[in-house]
């Protein structure tokens, strides 16, 4: 038996086969320990994937998606758009650091994100101050589309009324609100 061979098995006296067995066992061992914890770290990742594609796009356009289907057009009798954006945001962002113009939207949209929650909409897009809601779509809710905007238009209302932001909390943040149904 080779040097090599005695200094692997610790000096002891063993057969090369059965030696090699047992690396050959923990080397497989090893191996489904990895495929295991791979798996996992994956399937971590595909539900963040989920996550963040159902919260881009309507639920039935994410399965189509993810199914490797086509998404077809849809057409809406009736819907309602509920728009707003920040009055002075220039002026505010112009006054503050990248951070705290950062801080501002998120902590805005998470307040308003938490509203909408509660009215049967769905959020189309927030994009720099904008934030885009619509009613009656991607769900239909037949005539309720008007009122459940309006309803959450004034709820979005009263909580901006109590608002401030982290870095300004002297400055009142008002919002101009828009809506269209049709």
């Amino acid at each position: 038996v080779s040097p090599q061979f005695k200094s692997i098995n610790k000096g002891r006296k063993t057969n090369i086969i059965d030696s090699m067995l047992r690396m050959l066992e923990q080397y497989s061992s090893n191996l489904e320990d990895l495929i295991r914890e791979r798996t996992e770290e994956l399937e971590i990742e595909k539900q963040k994937t989920d996550k963040l594609l159902t919260q881009m796009l309507p639920p039935s356009v994410a399965e189509a998606l993810k199914m490797g289907t086509p998404v077809e057009p849809e057409y809406f009798e009736e819907v309602t758009l509920y728009f707003s954006d920040i009055v002075g945001f220039t002026t505010i962002s112009a006054m503050s650091e990248p951070i705290e113009v950062v801080d501002l939207l998120n902590d805005l949209y998470t307040l308003f994100d938490a509203i909408i929650g509660s009215h049967d909409v769905y959020k189309v897009e927030t994009i720099g101050d904008a934030y885009m809601v619509a009613s009656g779509l991607p769900k239909r809710n037949g005539n309720r589309h008007a009122g459940e905007i309006a309803n959450m238009s004034l709820d979005i209302l009263s909580s901006v009324g109590t608002f401030k932001m982290r870095h300004m909390p002297e400055v009142p943040v008002r919002i101009r609100i828009g809506l269209h149904s049709g």
